[in-house]
C-alpha cells in the first residue's frame, strides 16, 4: 500500500522545515522510530524546504543501529517512495576472524546493491538508481574490497 500522499503533510511541518533550513547536506537529524521513515522519505524526495531543496530527488544514506531496524526502515520506506528506489545493504553475519563464510543470499544482496550504486539501469526498477540506501552501522564498519560494484 502506498502512503506517499502523507509526505506532503510531513514536509509542510514547520519544525522539519526549520531543522532542514538551519543545516546543510551533512546535518544529522535524530527522530523517534515512528517518524524516521517519513523524515527519510521527505529528505530523499527533497520535498522539504531547506538550502539544498531543489525539487530534485537526492540520495540518502540512512544508518541504523541494528540490522532489524534497517529492515524495518527499508520496509516502511517501500510504501512511501517509488518502487525499487530503496535498498538495504546488509552486514555480514560473521566476523573477519571466524572460519565461517557469510550466507550466499547476504553476499548476493550486498553485490546487487553495490552494482546498482556503480551502474544504475534506468530501464529496470529493480536495478535502477537508488534514492535511499539503508544499512546497519555494522555494515559500514566492515572492510570491503574496492571495485565490487563492477
Amino acid at each position: 500500500m502506498s502512503l506517499a500522499g502523507l509526505l506532503s503533510v510531513i514536509a509542510a511541518d514547520p519544525q522539519l522545515q526549520r531543522a532542514l533550513s538551519q543545516g546543510d547536506a551533512d546535518t544529522d537529524l535524530v527522530a523517534p522510530p515512528a517518524l524516521r521513515p517519513f523524515l527519510t522519505a521527505s529528505i530523499a524526495s527533497n520535498s522539504a524546504a531547506g538550502p539544498a531543496a531543489t525539487g530534485q530527488p537526492r540520495f540518502v544514506l540512512a544508518v541504523t543501529a541494528t540490522a532489524r531496524e534497517a529492515e524495518d526502515l527499508t520496509s516502511a520506506l517501500g510504501s512511501l517512495l517509488p518502487e525499487g528506489s530503496v535498498a538495504c545493504f546488509p552486514a555480514w553475519e560473521t566476523l573477519p576472524h571466524e572460519r565461517l563464510s557469510p550466507r550466499s543470499d547476504t553476499s548476493g544482496r550486498r553485490l546487487a546493491v553495490l552494482r546498482r550504486l556503480a551502474h544504475p539501469d534506468s530501464a529496470n526498477s529493480r536495478s535502477g538508481a537508488l534514492s535511499v540506501l539503508v544499512t546497519p552501522v555494522r555494515s559500514l564498519l566492515q572492510p570491503m574490497v574496492s571495485g565490487l560494484g563492477d
